[in-house]
């Protein structure tokens, strides 16, 4: 290993006790290959198996709490007792090598496919369609709803201790119901859950207790709390960074082990203010890194990126499509042999590369990002 790169290398304890072997986990982005129970399938497993040898961590593809509230068919389930087998082999596939297995949970809301809702219906804070072509206007989920969903989380929570990972990752990030609730554009409530900041703020903090319960409860050794956000949203009345901000410093008051800032890319500035050019990123450091881990992600490719995105203070980076292209990322920093990293993802290295049909499918609508030759 070149000497610039320790950083890299540098073993992270987190709040809760679990000790990352490096600063690199692998991203979570959805696959489409689970069966449509939500049960992992082989290939899955294969393609996990490729890209946990290296990371300190692996965040699976999101899993739902709640049947129905996923946005492919054929995603991961965390809502049912029965998918409790196969998602313990995903997680003792995970940690073979020592990393840490950490499942993020999710549900769709309103940008969900009605297809495949429980009964047709979208749920989402308030009957507000998302600005998207086609979008369904979803229903206003009731009182008992909301309790339910809550107790979702903790329960998919206790499905993944029972499965062994080693820690959950709350998706409160990409549009997803829990930023639902904490939009203002989604989120048009005049009861508890709406109305204000702080209303709108009470959804995901009733999610992370109920997480926090379960975890209580049923692990016996130390388990991860994860969130990940996004730092603002698109739409005229969505909100925006600074609203974010107020929202994190709340976060990092939860204690969790880490906050995920979604990006595109990790040096962004706001996207809804172009004269703010400053790094999102570097705002949210600032402002919670002492209390909290912060996670950053995007366009991270090479060993040198990834090292002037650690220089920033931000102790802990994911990858994702790196680690599409390349299973062996961190294995080939650590050996020197970081010219050998995969930049394209040929065709003719799909079945060396374990990824499933159904994702190599996804991943060809997305040339920009996955440079497919």
């Amino acid at each position: 290993m070149k000497q610039q790169y320790q950083p890299i290398f540098q073993s992270f304890v987190l709040p809760s006790g679990v000790e990352l072997k490096n600063r690199v986990l692998m991203a979570p982005m959805t696959n489409s290959s689970s069966n449509e129970k939500g049960e992992v399938t082989p290939e899955e497993l294969a393609y996990y198996r490729a890209r946990s040898g290296g990371v300190g961590a692996v965040i699976t593809a999101c899993a739902n709490v709640l049947p129905g509230g996923q946005v492919f068919k054929t995603a991961i389930g965390a809502d049912q007792d029965t998918q409790i087998p196969g998602l313990k082999k995903l997680a003792e596939t995970i940690k073979v090598d020592g990393a840490k297995a950490i499942l993020q949970l999710f549900h769709a809301g309103r940008i969900g496919d009605p297809e495949h809702s429980e009964d047709g219906e979208l749920l989402s804070a308030s009957a507000v369609a998302a600005e998207r072509d086609g979008a369904a206007i979803p229903r206003e989920m009731t009182e008992t709803e909301i309790q339910r969903m809550i107790e979702a989380f903790g329960e998919a929570t206790r499905r993944a201790i029972e499965a062994g990972f080693d820690g959950i990752e709350i998706h409160g990030a990409n549009g997803y119901l829990v930023q639902q609730f904490l939009s203002p554009h989604s989120n048009r409530r005049t009861d508890q859950w709406g109305g204000t900041p702080e209303k709108r703020m009470a959804f995901p903090l009733a999610v992370i207790n109920s997480v926090k319960k379960a975890i209580a409860a049923y692990a016996k050794t130390p388990f991860v709390i994860g969130y990940r956000f996004s730092p603002e949203e698109k739409e005229e009345t969505g909100y925006d960074v600074a609203y974010m901000l107020q929202f994190v410093d709340v976060l990092a008051e939860q204690n969790l082990d880490y906050l995920h800032v979604s990006l595109r890319e990790f040096w962004q500035g706001s996207f809804r203010e172009e004269q703010d050019t400053e790094p999102t990123i570097a705002l949210v450091q600032n402002l919670v890194g002492s209390r909290v881990p912060v996670m950053g992600v995007g366009g991270l490719s090479s060993p040198q990126e990834v090292v002037a995105a650690l220089d920033t203070g931000v102790p802990l980076l994911s990858l994702g499509h790196a680690l599409v292209m390349e299973p062996q990322w961190v294995e080939k920093v650590a050996n020197g042999e970081e010219a050998e990293i995969r930049t394209t993802l040929p065709r003719a290295d799909q079945r060396e590369l374990a990824i499933p049909d159904r994702f190599m499918k996804d991943l060809g609508k997305f040339p920009g990002w996955f440079p497919i030759v």
